[in-house]
């Protein structure tokens, strides 16, 4: 994607808005937002020519200012859908090899982590309208599915399939409901501003 339509994407999912005007105010409001606009121009510049270092440098060096402010590590490298939204700051721990599908919302005290050893070795992948919720824990080379639901304080170490919400430690699958109430403002594909 190009970066305005990921910033826009990521944009419409915290106001339902993508314009600039409210990109301004998410810049003097938005403390989750101005995290994951500088990450995705600091991804965007790092995959440019090397003209384009001394963007990458100081998006970077922003990036780490607010990673240390606000307790988010989610690594510019770590692949993100369109559409990415983090409900509050605060204790965010996210691999850089994780993949994330679009219209995914993180929760404050989510950690989605790698293992380096076992039969799941290796990092989560998440599927599209995923919600993860307040102090989940996410380990290993598991598939969460398209609109999943992950419970406060759920631990999830095994593949989860789509629809389903989960919660508990270990994670159990309660029903097929599915995250559609947890995921709003994911219409940017069609808003005019995007």
């Amino acid at each position: 994607m190009k970066l305005r339509e990921l910033i826009y994407s990521d944009l419409y999912r915290y106001y339902g808005r993508a314009d600039l005007r409210t990109l301004l105010k998410a810049f003097a409001f938005g403390i989750e937002y101005k995290y994951l606009f500088w990450m995705r121009l600091c991804w965007w510049a790092d995959r440019r020519s090397r003209i384009w270092i001394v963007l990458k440098i100081f998006s970077w060096l922003l990036m780490r200012r607010y990673m240390f402010k606000y307790g988010i590590a989610i690594p510019y490298k770590t692949e993100i859908g369109p559409g990415f939204y983090v409900g509050h700051f605060g204790g965010i721990v996210i691999t850089y090899k994780a993949r994330i599908g679009k219209n995914c919302n993180i929760s404050q005290g989510v950690t989605i982590g790698q293992s380096y050893r076992g039969e799941r070795q290796g990092a989560p992948t998440l599927g599209d309208g995923v919600y993860v919720g307040p102090g989940a824990k996410l380990f290993g080379n598991i598939k969460v599915g398209n609109n999943v639901a992950i419970g406060a304080n759920c631990v999830v170490t095994k593949d989860v399939p789509d629809n389903a919400i989960i919660v508990g430690v270990p994670g159990k699958v309660i029903s097929f409901n599915g995250a559609r109430e947890y995921i709003t403002n994911t219409g940017w594909e069609t808003s005019p501003e995007c």
